[in-house]
């Protein structure tokens, strides 16, 4: 047989092969003016804000997989929607579900999902918002999330304290909604593991010379402004631009956590066990940026449908992603040194917080010595007792 009529038989077998090759189709749907990746923003890295779009982490997950995916004869398409509003969400959602998509992914503002999530039937993976309200009073039976909450990222930061004996805290928080939001979540994080609120200070982030008292660091933090002394001042501040100018600021020598200082994440690159230097310096390889959180809750949660649809390769349905997603015994390796899952409740993913300063890597929560009944991880967010969501039917 020549050459010729050998490589002729590959591509036929190729093709045939491609012909028969089921198909898993992925959606994207994301913000269509997405004021949090303006570069000049983007370029403050400030903690726990995104770096790029969703579809890196995606794009990552799929080609880690591709042999697996070859394997099994399952192609996969990835398709990319822009919304405006949460109605215009809802309908690209609705068309995702005509069209045969499996499950999509949504990079959007907590109101928005609220919305968009009960216009279809198919999975969705939350992988940009982390607002407790989606994953409890808005919860949905076919709403998943990746990106940690932020009753989780609390609850980290207050372990690492109490680990620390750092038991008095002084809170700034800012003016807009979520701070105020985020701010409640912080004061029950206290609570919870019994450390002590000296007081809460809110910040103004201006130049009127009228307001310097609320937003000059040195005067807001002073023993006679908080009515006495405290271990770590913990700063709320969903925009991040006043909280990257507190360490080294305040009044007192006193570390800083929260959006500043000590960060707790869902990712860190700058993690170097369990083979996360390895996955970092692929992103990096690829995109030409560091892996941020909301990259790694992307990655982590194409990696979980691409898992669930290689369980049954030759139809991959939404149904039976959903299924596999919902099983007890679903788990993933996230680079986190323990498998992941998602609890039955609210459909958080269960995982551990790394704790940075954005050089190093600190420690991680649940820190040593935090027990609990069942799992340690639900020691981190809102337990099965106390969760509005019971999960899916």
């Amino acid at each position: 047989m020549t050459e010729f009529a050998r490589l002729a038989i590959a591509a036929l077998a190729l093709a045939g092969a491609s012909a028969c090759a089921a198909t898993l189709t992925l959606g994207i749907v994301q913000r269509a003016d997405d004021d949090r990746l303006e570069p000049a923003r983007v370029a403050l890295a400030y903690p726990g804000q995104p770096g790029g779009r969703a579809r890196d982490g995606v794009d990552l997950a799929v080609q880690e997989r591709q042999f697996e995916l070859e394997t099994a004869g399952l192609q996969v398409a990835v398709v990319v929607r822009a919304a405006s509003s949460a109605d215009d969400a809802a309908m690209q959602l609705r068309q995702f579900e005509a069209t045969g998509t499996a499950a999509a992914l949504l990079d959007l503002p907590a109101a928005w999902i609220a919305g968009a999530s009960a216009a279809t039937a198919v999975p969705l993976l939350n992988v940009g918002d982390s607002a407790d309200a989606s994953r409890q009073q808005n919860c949905r039976a076919n709403l998943f999330h990746t990106l940690p909450s932020e009753r989780m990222r609390a609850d980290a930061l207050a372990q690492a304290l109490l680990a620390r004996k750092w038991m008095h805290v002084l809170l700034i928080s800012g003016p807009r909604p979520e701070d105020a939001s985020r701010l409640v979540l912080a004061q029950a994080a206290l609570k919870r593991y019994g450390l002590k609120q000296v007081a809460n200070r809110n910040f103004t982030l201006s130049a009127d010379p009228r307001e310097r008292e609320s937003a000059n660091p040195l005067l807001l933090t002073g023993t006679a402004a908080v009515g006495g002394d405290y271990d770590v001042a913990w700063v709320v501040d969903s925009d991040g631009e006043f909280a990257r100018t507190l360490p080294w600021r305040i009044a007192l020598p006193r570390p800083v956590v929260g959006d500043a200082g000590m960060t707790a994440l869902a990712w860190a690159p700058h993690f170097e066990r369990y083979g996360a230097p390895q996955l970092a310096r692929r992103f990096a390889r690829m995109t030409q940026r560091p892996m941020t959180s909301h990259d790694w809750a992307a990655y982590i949660a194409t990696k979980a449908l691409l898992n669930a649809a290689l369980e049954q390769p030759a139809a991959p349905t939404a149904a039976r992603l959903k299924a596999s997603l919902n099983q007890p015994g679903f788990t993933l390796d996230g680079f986190k040194g323990v498998r992941l899952s998602f609890r039955a409740w609210d459909h958080q993913l269960r995982q551990p917080m790394l704790l940075s300063d954005g050089v190093a890597l600190i420690g991680t929560a649940p820190v040593d010595g935090v027990m609990h009944a069942k799992n340690v991880l639900d020691t981190l967010g809102t337990d099965a007792p106390e969760s509005p969501c019971k999960g899916a039917p």
